[in-house]
């Protein structure tokens, strides 16, 4: 078959399938146009979930009528004034995104430049261009795209529900939003309400009031509540943003948000180095909320590799890597006995008793109340000719406990009320400890807390003097699958550096002589049988320091206070104390909340004081 160039026609579709996936691809590239321009203003406007109509409205710098013309032209653009393609400084430089879209639908420019008398109009319909000709319009640049892909249909036939496709629109504009905290969005269609993120000014994108505040609009008053600020530079490199707390992540990472030089990123690279900062405080199944923007000279990176600009290739991976890594560790130290403050509005929730189970207050009757079963007329009767004394004690009769609560009270202690985490005032249910402090109340899961602990202490003494051991005087002889055996005595040096010696004994078994001293007397087979069922899911890829605070993990769990461990008055204080000092003691090994703290106003909120 002989070679033959493309039709312009054909090479605009066949860029328009790389560039315009679906209408949310087409609001980026036109919203991200308008940011080049300058815009401080951008509004969008969707129906049809894009398909049917996709309007950008920008108070950006404009186009001549020249400009405007050359712009539906297949790769134009203003934006490499100097054809290098190493110091990309705009989001977008390709020239492709309005000839590809104007492609596969109806497009209409109406634009005006500062240096024109009127604005400008053209239009695109199916690669078929318009003359250019004068309109009306005040500033900037209105772009509209009507009945996308109506030129390719078997293009239209993959796009999913108007629904669907109207929340990757609002998730592209999120992201664009979150960037550039200096310009306002609006974004309004048949499919929402109209929504309004307003600008917090120029100094927003080096402010740090104006970021967070940019943050809080968009991903809601929890994050701003329960993020801490990330700051971390080096070589040129610049790491800022903000980090969800522990106890405040999610079941997916859909709440990663990643910027590299202005730009919404999905890298790998970035993502991996995420997971690893909170590889010590959250499991396999829990993922943080994070805002990261990464800031480099346009010359140390290529965002060239992917059509759609989503994919970054850093010449120094290592160093991006190890800088987002330890400055997301070092801002969530600051902050690491802290707990989400969700922790009581999810309590209050819990507490609070089902509105469509519960009578309206109007019609509320003791009588038949939860806590007491149904009362039938003859009864009613009765009770009355028995006397209404009788009648009110019984009222509070609220039935045998559910559960042996174990309540041990304790005296407040004025000076320690004050403190973080308050003074304890009972123990329940021999596992949570109630402390009171000066402005409501803290319940803490005690071994969780103490697991916690037990862990910090341990990688301390291992970045310090090694963990101190205790000889067994009798071995403790553990009786394991043979492969599970195998797994042990091929670590055994890792696992002594934890205080843990053990050697094989005969094919189904081994011998431990030594245990960590810290942990006291524990039970060494239970202990043993855990840590070998945790070392069968490591991979050969794990690197040694995450295997080793796997370790160190499994250890604090068999260390910590067991919950039905009934403690002494002044042993929960001291636990309360050693938590307020204590590194990432807001949350267990397992990314679980350690404590939960209500206010008053919670509290009141509960009893419809407030």
């Amino acid at each position: 078959m002989p070679v033959r160039q493309l039709e312009p026609g054909i090479i605009n579709r066949i860029a328009a399938g790389e560039v315009v996936e679906r209408p949310a691809s087409v609001v980026k590239e036109l919203v991200e146009n308008a940011l080049d321009a300058g815009a401080t203003r951008v509004d969008i406007l969707t129906d049809g979930g894009g398909r049917r109509l996709i309007r950008i409205t920008d108070d950006g710098a404009g186009m001549t009528r020249d400009d405007l013309a050359l712009s539906v032209e297949r790769h134009a653009t203003s934006k490499l004034p100097d054809d290098d393609l190493m110091a990309i400084s705009t989001l977008g430089f390709r020239g492709e995104a309005l000839p590809s879209i104007g492609s596969v639908a109806r497009l209409a420019i109406v634009t005006r430049h500062a240096g024109e008398p009127h604005a400008w109009a053209i239009g695109v319909d199916a690669g078929v261009k318009s003359d250019v000709k004068p309109a009306a319009l005040s500033e900037g640049t209105r772009v509209e795209v009507r009945d996308l892909f109506y030129a390719t249909p078997a293009r239209l036939k993959f796009l999913k529900a108007d629904r669907t496709e109207s929340e990757a629109i609002r998730d592209v504009v999120r992201r664009l939003a979150m960037s550039r905290p200096d310009v306002a969005f609006t974004l309004a269609g048949e499919e929402r309400a109209p929504v309004t993120w307003a600008s917090h000014g120029a100094a927003a994108l080096s402010g740090v009031s104006g970021r967070l505040a940019r943050l809080g609009d968009i991903l809601g008053s929890d994050f701003r509540e329960n993020a801490v600020e990330v700051a971390g530079g080096r070589d040129g490199l610049h790491i800022e943003g903000y980090a969800g707390l522990p106890t405040f992540s999610r079941a997916n990472s859909l709440s990663q948000y990643l910027f590299v030089n202005g730009r919404s990123v999905r890298d790998k690279l970035l993502v991996g180095a995420v997971r690893g900062a909170y590889a010590d405080y959250l499991p396999r199944d829990r993922y943080p909320v994070v805002a990261l923007f990464v800031t480099l000279d346009a010359r140390e990176l290529d965002v060239n590799v992917h059509p759609a600009k989503t994919e970054v290739r850093f010449r120094d991976a290592g160093l991006v890597r190890s800088l987002i890594v330890r400055s997301l560790q070092e801002a969530l130290g600051r902050d690491s006995s802290r707990a989400a403050t969700t922790g009581g509005s999810a309590t209050i929730s819990a507490l609070r008793p089902n509105s469509a189970s519960m009578p309206s207050r109007r019609n509320w009757d003791w009588r038949v109340s939860p806590a007491r079963g149904g009362l039938s007329s003859v009864a009613m009767g009765a009770t009355a000719l028995a006397g209404l004394a009788e009648a009110a004690q019984a009222a509070f009769d609220v039935g045998a406990p559910s559960a042996d609560a174990r309540l041990n009270s304790i005296e407040a202690t004025p000076d320690l009320i004050d403190k973080p985490l308050g003074a304890a005032r009972a123990q329940v249910h021999e596992t949570y400890i109630v402390s009171q402090t000066r402005d409501g109340i803290v319940v803490v899961d005690q071994h969780a807390a103490h697991e916690r602990l037990v862990y910090e202490r341990m990688k301390a003494a291992l970045e310090k003097t090694g963990v101190a051991r205790q000889i067994l005087l009798i071995p403790e002889i553990v009786e394991l699958d043979e492969a599970d055996v195998g797994r042990l005595t091929e670590r055994a040096d890792e696992l002594a550096r934890y205080g843990l010696v053990l050697e094989a004994f005969g094919p189904g078994a081994v011998a431990v002589r030594e245990t960590p001293s810290m942990l006291g007397e524990m039970d060494a087979g239970a202990f043993v049988r855990d840590l070998a069922e945790h070392m069968a899911e490591w991979s050969e890829a794990l690197p040694l320091e995450r295997r080793l605070m796997h370790v160190a993990a499994t250890m604090a769990c068999h260390g910590s206070v067991r919950a039905g461990r009934r403690l002494k008055p002044e042993e929960m204080n001291a636990l309360l104390r050693e938590m307020e000092v204590t590194p990432n003691s807001g949350q267990c090994n397992h990314g679980r909340p350690t404590y939960v703290e209500l206010k008053l106003s919670d509290i009141e909120r509960l009893f419809g004081r407030k």
